[in-house]
């Protein structure tokens, strides 16, 4: 069977981007509300959180990005789950108690589901490691488990601490170079994670901040010392993939060490950070060792 076809610009991609533009969100204490028993998701971060937090009895529906294998950490586990495609019919016709959503563009759903008395949940994109856990946190307690929600925090705080280098360790200068030369820069989450691991954000240097496009040539001619690149989708790869896998990278191995970093541990924070810290940590090593 042929693989799908793959969108331009998948929509998690999308969400990463625009909610790196956004402000994160402030942390407010939320009351721990009565147990929803038919939970619907509509965004593919949120899904994660949800996975980790509530028996699967109590889960109406995930997001249809749950079950891409390619954007998303769960997609084995959301296939044994029903999806939505988010439209307020659709949404309406699970019945839910309780509706998790986004603020960068779920207005239109979020004011047809409150006509129909249905509650609404929306959430940022997280921009920094506090703001993440704390988007936990209020997951947590508005799907009525914020006992939960307080040991997967610790999970997580563990598995970071775990995976960073011993104190007084020289960072690795790094850059995560994605399908069109999109990069993380200072001022986002990844930017966080990385420093946490011991690695220094090369985009700094291009004089990039946030979410932007690193030229090509700009790397070549001023590589790191480690290049983290995506996983290209099955069948011919389009200008964005191509970009990953150019001749002219390969040339520079003697200077620049390259490693896989799937592009579904950039568009989450929550429980993915766990997958990230590991992935990054050991895209640390293999440049240590090398040395």
């Amino acid at each position: 069977m042929p693989p799908p076809a793959r969108p331009a610009i998948p929509l998690p991609r999308r969400a990463f981007v625009a909610g790196m533009a956004a402000a994160a969100l402030s942390p407010h204490p939320v009351a721990a509300a009565a147990r929803p028993g038919r939970i619907v998701s509509l965004n593919a971060c949120l899904d994660v959180i949800l996975m980790r937090l509530v028996g699967r009895e109590r889960i109406a529906a995930l997001s249809r990005y749950s079950r891409d294998r390619y954007g998303s950490t769960i997609a084995e586990e959301a296939r044994a789950l029903p999806f939505t495609r988010g439209t307020t019919e659709e949404v309406a016709a699970l019945r839910p108690d309780l509706v998790l959503g986004d603020q960068w563009g779920g207005e239109r759903i979020a004011a047809s589901l409150a006509r129909l008395h249905i509650r609404v949940e929306r959430f940022d994109v997280p921009a920094t490691l506090a703001a993440s856990l704390d988007q936990v946190r209020r997951v947590a307690a508005v799907v009525g488990e914020p006992a939960r929600g307080e040991a997967l925090v610790r999970t997580i705080e563990t598995t970071l601490r775990q995976s960073a280098p011993p104190p007084g360790r020289r960072p690795v200068s790094t850059l995560v170079f994605m399908p069109g030369g999109f990069v993380s820069g200072p001022g986002t989450l990844m930017d966080e994670m990385m420093t946490r691991m011991g690695l220094s954000n090369a985009a700094a240097r291009y004089g990039l901040s946030g979410s932007a496009m690193l030229p090509l040539e700009r790397l070549i001619a001023d590589p790191p010392e480690l290049l983290l690149t995506g996983q290209p989708w099955p069948g011919s790869p389009g200008w964005a993939e191509r970009t990953m896998e150019h001749p002219a990278l390969d040339r520079l191995s003697p200077r620049m060490r390259r490693a896989v970093f799937p592009e579904r541990l950039l568009f989450c924070g929550g429980p993915v950070l766990m997958q990230t810290a590991r992935t990054l940590a050991a895209a640390r090593r293999s440049v240590e060792t090398r040395a």
